[in-house]
């Protein structure tokens, strides 16, 4: 009787050890996703208010319809400049014990420890849009493919539009994006290439958070600062159609250079406002993105980067 309850003493034990061990309290990590036979993905973005990345959930949704064999997860957050709330759309992720994470983060830096955290639990993690900061990745363990376009050859092509349309020596500004945004830095860097090789005269360079609203008000102090500003490059459309909205108001002579090609911009680059924009193919960013996610599901190895294509549209090209 004795050797009886022993032995069962010994089955219970063994039996909740590996539970124990993949859910013990404080460990800090996630479980790993559940094995089902039609994975799920979420695709996380940055504002869903921004046409730009609305055109890459369409992308994603119409692309998951295809397939067919993939589950999708989308969701954005309510502004540009809303770290937080990104990083608790990734753990939601990571709680639903999804089978990857497609994610276009708000910030390079902020956003590695959750990535680490979903990478810890078993889901593989794609980078798309915006790159995730290399020092940060490393110093976290983690190591994820980015599936995104060249922002800075991107932002110089479009520059040397506007470059080609005023002339050596004009006056032009810079309007940024997010601080801590890899993209912002190298749409910036791409600008300052163009100021350089078309031989343009930079006055100011300031951020406006990707947001339509503040580059209004941005751009509207540095007319009022150098009313002599003949060219904007700024760093999306959201921002332009602040600027362009300046322009009308005070019927300014002042044209634009931009990035994304949504569809609000096409007015402005018909009436020659716009000078140029740049498309960068967002729904397809998310299509690939989601491709690579569910090769790596199924064992392949992705690494690096995946370098997706720009084209500059203008007005002979808007289409």
């Amino acid at each position: 009787m004795n050797r009886r309850v022993a032995l069962a003493a010994i089955a219970a034990v063994a039996t909740a050890f590996p539970l124990a061990a993949c859910g013990q309290e404080g460990s800090g990590e996630a479980a790993a996703p559940k094995p089902t036979g039609k994975p799920t993905v979420c695709l996380v973005m940055k504002s869903l208010a921004n046409e730009y990345f609305q055109q890459m959930q369409k992308g994603a949704v119409d692309h998951v319809a295809k397939l067919g064999n993939v589950t999708l997860d989308s969701s954005g957050t309510q502004n540009e400049t809303d770290v937080d709330g990104q990083v608790a759309l990734v753990e939601k992720c990571i709680t639903k014990q999804v089978h990857a994470i497609v994610l276009a983060p708000a910030d390079s830096k902020a956003l590695v420890q959750s990535v680490a955290k979903a990478t810890k639990a078993g889901i593989k993690v794609v980078n798309i849009d915006v790159k995730l900061d290399d020092d940060a990745l490393k110093q976290a363990g983690v190591d994820v493919p980015f599936v995104g376009p060249d922002n800075r050859e991107g932002a110089k092509q479009s520059g040397l539009e506007l470059a080609k349309v005023l002339g050596k020596g004009a006056k032009v500004v810079i309007l940024e994006g997010n601080p801590g945004a890899d993209n912002a830095l190298q749409r910036k860097n791409g600008f300052n290439d163009a100021v350089t090789e078309g031989g343009l005269e930079l006055l100011d360079s300031k951020t406006a958070h990707w947001e339509t609203d503040e580059a209004h008000t941005v751009f509207g102090n540095m007319l009022t600062a150098h009313p002599d500003i003949q060219g904007v490059l700024a760093s999306n459309d959201s921002m332009a159609l602040g600027v362009a909205k300046v322009i009308e108001e005070r019927k300014a002579n002042v044209k634009v250079a931009s990035f994304d090609n949504i569809s609000a911009v096409k007015p402005y680059l018909q009436n020659g406002v716009l000078v140029s924009t740049l498309d960068q193919y967002g729904s397809d960013q998310a299509a690939n993105g989601i491709d690579y996610a569910i090769k790596m599901i199924n064992g392949e190895q992705v690494t690096g980067w995946q370098k997706t294509p720009i084209k500059v549209i203008t007005k002979d090209n808007v289409g």
